[in-house]
């Protein structure tokens, strides 16, 4: 009897631990049905790129066009109120919409495409932060032809130097030639390389600790917007002197004694030696709360318009 009753509590342990085991199993993180639900982390074609780069521009571009129009006017010679203050902050936008989207895509293209050749891995690279700073600065680069044309149409309707995306253009094209378009190119270029130099390593830095804590899986896309929103904070700050300087160039302002700013590092010197240092940093608290909205909304929607592809056009390419 004893025996049997010993091989009973023996069987029913055993059953009882097999029952846990099964149990642990079944909630454990790193069965079936939560790996499925996993998102993992994937190499990024061109078309991806392309798209979901597209989409992110026009979201934020839209949402935080008025913001952008303030930071604008407040670092104007003009002066903040001359320059239109508060009133008519959607001017130019027509003009940021149509530029957003090529903008947006050119620089993921380009991103995206020389991570791969530096086998960059997504969420984390062989080569550190170094790989993610220079695809920052080649897709910014490339960007840029689209970007600062799209820039001094914008900004003479937002500073009030005319009424429309249109008259801009055509004033721009008479007075300076078609070469106008690109006033302040390498200002611009100093400016958006530096920045994407801080900003992107810093995002796939902080994304890769959360596929650290995610055991493999890929951040949501709110936790890839959070992420941009931090790195987007720093790299603003950092790069609001040059953004003063860009402003300054592509509005054709001058100085006290009526000479036109030309040069970005000889800008620099002129409004220091004029205004101060601290003008240099004029617009930035409208800028870094650009950047950290724009940041949370851009990869935001980059990180959703991404998936949205992967999963309704490439699965229907494929089954095609």
């Amino acid at each position: 009897i004893l025996k049997r009753g010993g091989k009973e509590q023996k069987n029913e342990k055993r059953m009882y631990s097999n029952d846990n085991s099964t149990s642990s199993t079944a909630l454990s993180p790193s069965s079936s049905s939560s790996s499925s639900s996993c998102s993992k982390m994937k190499h990024t074609t061109i078309l991806e790129a392309l798209f979901a780069g597209g989409v992110a521009g026009i979201c934020v571009d839209t949402m935080l066009f008025p913001l952008d129009t303030i930071k604008t006017r407040l670092q104007s010679s003009k002066g903040f109120s001359a320059a239109g203050g508060f009133q008519g902050v959607y001017r130019g936008l027509c003009a940021a919409v149509i530029g957003s989207a090529p903008v947006a895509s050119l620089f993921f293209g380009a991103y995206e495409t020389t991570k791969y050749l530096l086998d960059a891995e997504e969420g984390g690279s062989h080569y550190g932060a170094t790989a993610h700073m220079i695809s920052g600065m080649v897709g910014e680069t490339v960007a840029c032809v689209m970007v600062v044309p799209t820039e001094n149409v914008k900004q003479k309707v937002q500073a009030g130097l005319h009424m429309s995306a249109y008259s801009s253009l055509r004033a721009i094209i008479k007075t300076e030639g078609p070469w106008g378009l690109y006033r302040g190119y390498l200002t611009t270029v100093f400016r958006e390389v530096p920045y994407s130099a801080i900003q992107y390593p810093i995002w796939e830095a902080l994304k890769h600790q959360l596929v650290i804590k995610h055991k493999g899986c890929a951040p949501s896309s709110w936790e890839s917007g959070l992420c941009g929103a931090a790195a987007g904070a720093i790299a603003a700050t950092v790069t609001t002197p040059l953004d003063v300087v860009k402003t300054r160039l592509m509005l054709c302002s001058t100085d006290r004694k009526g000479v036109r700013y030309n040069g970005t590092f000889a800008t620099m010197k002129k409004i220091a030696q004029e205004d101060g240092v601290a003008v240099l940093f004029s617009g930035m608290i409208p800028r870094v709360q650009f950047n950290v909205l724009g940041g949370l909304i851009f990869f935001s929607a980059y990180e959703r318009a991404l998936r949205f592809f992967r999963e309704h056009v490439n699965t229907r390419s494929s089954r095609e």
